[in-house]
């Protein structure tokens, strides 16, 4: 039973700074303050933040199945290497839809995660009555599409209402990828009779419209029906209005942030082409567009951030046109780092990083007290950041499969020196030692 403390260094939290100590026993927070007593290990954290680790909660890794866009070695080493010790992850590629999908992937994945992560699972028209069993068996939420993207089937609004019936009689919760198919149907359809294949077709195929009419559908749904939602990668201003205003009418509702929206520009698509094809896509077009995302970030609209980690290598990226390119950005490599950025250039204060990229996700999904924090009794997983050191995001250094970013090239303030999950070192000065010691975590609906 190896007692360590981490000492000198400044705890973040969600709502306040402190210059404290740790106590670590047995891979869980013992007690924090000063004089905590001896330890067997000393982490020397002088003038260094100690953040809790991420909790990414909307993450593909693309496992089992296909691995050529990335398999979870190489992807919770990315997350490992920038300070992400939970994920929840769900792939497009091998869905889970009932129970025994459930136990197959879990049995697959044991060691092969450098951090912790819990399971979520896709909602499909057909199996809408899976949704109990397999909160009770441990999922940490259902994925819906309401439109048909990477081979998920979308959910009409009568499909919809039932999985949200479901969701809420089970008590458990669900991230809602809103784009109407009817309204990207129809834009599909024209600009491929028109034999478009410039990379301008994304903006009019995945329009604004779209996702405005789908998040306007779900959020009265979950308001009639009383289930916990997020809308999923909410790209602009108008999106997350629609999110407020069911709040307002008493909806359990969230809007989710990715760095992609704030960071991305909506007419980069023209000359990036395919590096820049995810749904829905980027919307900012000016600086001011920007500003209000940020803001948006201050004011507490958005309730959390993720990175729909989707990534392909350049060469899947570019090989076809805008039609056959795949969906998706890596960002795993990237997001707490851009976060911790954003925090010491001003835009956001430190604590908002913790409470928006650990704190808040944890809480969201189910995952808290365990994950998202650093009080007494909950899991060692934090990382130990340098906010005098800087960096520039290179291709070279990043671990994810996709070996690219849409932010290579961007000097970012702030390092992280080293990650640990419960109490352990697990990646040091961008590297992650590849231990595989992350495990699976149950979500809250489980029945013993």
């Amino acid at each position: 039973m190896t007692a360590v403390i981490v000492s000198g260094g400044i705890i973040v939290s969600g709502s306040a700074q402190v210059r404290a100590d740790l106590r670590i026993q047995d891979g869980r927070v013992e007690a924090v303050g000063q004089d905590l007593g001896a330890a067997d290990i000393t982490i020397d954290a002088t003038d260094l933040l100690i953040m809790p680790g991420g909790v990414d909660t909307h993450v593909h890794l693309m496992e089992p199945g296909d691995l050529s866009r990335e398999d979870y070695p190489s992807g919770t080493a990315a997350a490992a290497a920038r300070g992400v010790t939970t994920i929840i992850e769900h792939t497009h590629g091998h869905p889970i839809r009932e129970v025994v999908d459930l136990h197959a992937k879990k049995s697959h994945l044991v060691g092969r995660s450098n951090v912790d992560y819990a399971l979520a699972a896709h909602t499909w028209p057909d199996r809408v009555d899976q949704i109990g069993d397999l909160w009770r068996a441990g999922v940490a939420f259902f994925k819906i599409f309401t439109c048909s993207t990477h081979g998920v089937p979308g959910l009409d609004p009568a499909n919809l209402l039932a999985a949200l019936r479901e969701i809420s009689g089970a008590g458990a919760a669900t991230l809602i990828h809103c784009e109407d198919e009817s309204i990207t149907a129809v834009a599909e359809k024209a600009l491929k009779e028109s034999g478009r294949t410039d990379n301008g077709i994304l903006l009019e195929w995945r329009n604004r419209e779209a996702e405005l009419a789908a998040t306007a559908a779900a959020a009265s749904l979950v308001a009639v029906t009383g289930a916990r939602a997020t809308i999923a990668h909410v790209s602009s201003p108008a999106v997350a209005g629609v999110v407020t205003d069911a709040q307002a009418r008493g909806a359990n509702i969230a809007a989710e942030a990715c760095p992609q929206y704030l960071l991305l520009r909506e007419d980069e698509v023209h000359s990036c082409g395919a590096l820049r094809k995810f749904t829905p896509p980027a919307r900012a077009r000016s600086d001011e567009d920007e500003e209000a995302m940020w803001e948006l970030v201050r004011n507490g609209t958005y309730s959390h951030f993720s990175t729909d980690h989707a990534p392909s290598t350049m060469e899947q990226k570019l090989d076809g046109d805008m039609w056959s390119s795949p969906f998706g950005l890596p960002g795993l490599d990237t997001t707490f780092p851009v976060l911790i950025d954003a925090a010491l250039r001003g835009k956001i204060d430190i604590t908002n990083v913790a409470r928006l990229y650990s704190e808040t996700p944890a809480k969201r999904y189910g995952l808290f007290p365990r994950k998202g924090h650093l009080g007494v009794g909950a899991d060692a997983d934090f990382v130990l950041v340098d906010p005098d050191g800087s960096w520039t995001i290179d291709a070279g250094d990043l671990l994810s499969k996709a070996g690219w970013s849409p932010y290579s090239g961007r000097v970012l303030k702030g390092k992280a020196i080293a990650t640990y999950l419960g109490g352990e070192e697990i990646a040091r000065d961008g590297v992650a030692h590849q231990l595989r010691s992350g495990s699976f975590v149950e979500g809250p609906g489980v029945v013993d």
